[in-house]
């Protein structure tokens, strides 16, 4: 390549490496050897230490992102002094001096966000800077970076690629994220960052939205000194800063991914209380896009999966410590439910939508998120349930037809994809309080025969779940009425049909039953088809024969109606 050859002449020009970066701005790969690479490599490396050549360092840098984009022989280029060189110019050397903004002559933002882009490219793209990033001065200067983020000077551009950075690091070397968590006290800092986000983002003059007392209270127990007290007011964040509060939240989710979330101690609830207050916080923030908003409620979801159940309460706030609410639809049992129903909309939005191919993706975090809350808080599971599973009237419809969300989640525990019918299922299963019966009355038992199945649940009963034995009523005029012709099958009103069977002669019938024996009997003999009976622990089994289907006991029938408690 000529004009790769001109630059590694000895007494190349910056003009070369200007042009080499505009030929090259789009490539993701090198086709050259080591030697040249390196010759390359060697040479910007030397400009980039050269005090003289301090007014170039934005385009050399910009080669170096270039030529970091290809796997290649990268461990051989980027030793230790040239990342050690690079962090320097990110202003990630552990130095709190380095980061007074306002002081620091030689500030160059341009230059700060160059070095960090090539970071952000060598850790994805080598294991070994990897390593070399988690025991250099790397994550001592972003943490200490991250502790200045109220400097006004500070671009967010730079705080953006902090974080970019942190997340690649604590994603691709989990073994960094319990001493990000408890060394650096990261969870605390970086809640910080999200309520400085927030903050910056309130517009005056605009009606202010208050807290609830608890979730001031959980605050104060994890960080006592940058506790804000006043009233929010609402929310527009801009599309940097939406960006900024997304890697946040990727970093926050690395970080809780693999915690304990059944035992947590008193100082770990009072953190979770707090952030789940700031994902309250976030869920109800306004964005000037509204494809920012669903990136921001995505990432703001993916984190809730990670929660222990107890901080679930915090996305509930008391109506009485806030007063009258302006929509009546938000207020539910005497409390605000506005971000619950703000991840409801979010369900709906991803059902509608329902992209095949990542359908698991898309839907498996809501799901996971609302089944959680749904089984460990009370109000959030009835007001869902309200939402989701109304009293049933349409009693003439399959509960898989139809456009509510009802339908759609009925229709998708059939569905191919294993993980998301289950998450479907289960959902629904905590909804009815884990009652087979009132489970079959939403769903229809064929729909609802694979939940029962793996859960041994086919001859009627309750999961495991710990419910109050208050009682929800749910049955209208409509139901009551169908009641007796209603298949538990498919769910809904049938008509009564013509008995097959009637006209015929006892020795017509008999050969009709024959041969449907032969015939299953044929099914299972090739393989095509596999009956089962239901055993004594509630689960199918397999036979050997269409005979023993004879000695199947019958089903227990429930003593209680299905939504007896």
């Amino acid at each position: 390549m000529r004009r790769f050859n001109c630059v590694l002449e000895a007494n190349c020009s910056f003009h070369i490496f200007f042009f080499f970066l505009l030929q090259n701005s789009q490539q993701f790969t090198v086709e050259e050897s080591l030697a040249k690479k390196k010759q390359l490599v060697d040479g910007l490396f030397r400009r980039l230490r050269d005090v003289s050549h301090t007014n170039n360092l934005e385009i050399y840098l910009a080669t170096l992102r270039i030529l970091s984009r290809d796997r290649n022989h990268l461990d051989d280029l980027f030793t230790i002094d040239k990342i050690e060189t690079i962090l320097h110019l990110a202003r990630l050397v552990g130095e709190e001096e380095a980061f007074l903004t306002e002081n620091s002559v030689n500030f160059d933002s341009t230059v700060i966000v160059e070095a960090q882009k090539c970071l952000c490219n060598l850790i994805y793209n080598s294991t070994i800077i990897q390593k070399m990033c988690c025991s250099n001065s790397c994550i001592d200067g972003i943490m200490l970076r991250l502790r200045m983020y109220k400097d006004p000077m500070l671009p967010v551009e730079v705080k953006y690629f902090d974080m970019r950075m942190l997340f690649l690091l604590t994603a691709l070397n989990p073994e960094i994220r319990p001493k990000i968590r408890e060394d650096y006290h990261g969870l605390i800092y970086l809640m910080e960052a999200i309520d400085l986000i927030l903050k910056e983002a309130e517009e005056p003059g605009q009606k202010p939205m208050k807290k609830s007392k608890r979730k001031r209270k959980g605050r104060e127990k994890s960080d006592n000194k940058n506790v804000n007290t006043e009233e929010d007011t609402s929310r527009a964040l801009h599309d940097s800063s939406v960006n900024l509060c997304c890697e946040v939240l990727k970093v926050l989710f690395n970080l809780t991914v693999n915690i304990d979330r059944e035992n947590v101690d008193e100082v770990e609830e009072a953190h979770y209380l707090r952030l789940v207050g700031i994902l309250h916080d976030l869920l109800l923030s306004d964005t000037k896009s509204k494809e920012k908003r669903e990136e921001l409620q995505s990432h703001t979801i993916n984190l809730l999966t990670n929660m222990p159940a107890v901080s679930y309460e915090e996305l509930l706030v008391p109506i009485e410590e806030i007063g009258k609410i302006d929509s009546s639809k938000y207020e539910y049992d005497d409390m605000n439910v506005e971000a619950i129903t703000v991840l409801l909309e979010f369900l709906e939005k991803r059902l509608e939508k329902q992209p095949s191919k990542t359908m698991q993706e898309s839907l498996a975090p809501i799901l996971t998120c609302l089944c959680e809350m749904s089984r460990s808080n009370r109000v959030i599971r009835k007001y869902l349930r309200s939402q989701v599973l109304p009293p049933l009237k349409d009693v003439m419809s399959r509960p898989e037809e139809g456009t509510t969300i009802r339908n759609r989640l009925v229709k998708l525990m059939t569905n191919p994809n294993t993980d998301v019918k289950e998450l479907v299922a289960d959902f629904l299963f905590v909804l009815c309080k884990e009652n087979v019966g009132r489970l079959i009355k939403y769903t229809g038992y064929g729909n609802a025969a694979g939940l029962l199945a793996n859960r041994g649940l086919m001859l009627g009963g309750r999961g495991r779940g710990s419910y109050s034995s208050e009682s929800e009523d749910s049955d209208t005029e409509e139901y009551l009425k169908c009641r007796d012709k209603i298949n538990p099958v498919i769910g809904c009103y049938e008509e009564p049909r013509k008995n097959p069977m009637e006209g015929m002669t006892e020795e017509q019938k008999e050969y009709e039953a024959m041969q449907l024996v032969n015939m299953m009997d044929k099914l299972t003999r090739t393989g095509v088809v596999q009956p089962c009976r239901v055993g004594e622990d509630g689960k199918p089994h397999p036979i050997e024969h269409v005979l023993e289907l004879q000695d199947t006991t019958e089903f227990r029938h429930e003593q209680r109606s299905p939504d007896a408690e």
